[in-house]
């Protein structure tokens, strides 16, 4: 299984998933609790995937963060614990 790429994202991810933050009023804390999961190189299946936080979904593909949701917006893929 791989674990989330954290460098060398591509420009156009890294814009798309700023804006994401940015539109989605993501807090500084759910930021951090991502930021905590990550650093414990969290394995992901090859496929779609979600994470769910209290106040933000982290959705992927692979080793790829793809976009943030709301807690009220459905994701697809396998959910992670």
């Amino acid at each position: 299984m791989p674990k989330i790429r954290r460098k060398n994202l591509p420009r156009s991810l890294f814009r798309h998933l700023v804006e994401r933050v940015q539109e989605r009023e993501i807090s500084t804390d759910q930021l951090e609790l991502l930021l905590d999961w990550l650093e414990a190189e969290p394995e992901v299946p090859e496929g779609r995937w979600f994470k769910r936080f209290l106040k933000v979904t982290v959705c992927g593909e692979g080793e790829w963060i793809k976009t943030f949701l709301r807690p009220d917006q459905a994701a697809l893929g396998e959910e992670l614990d």
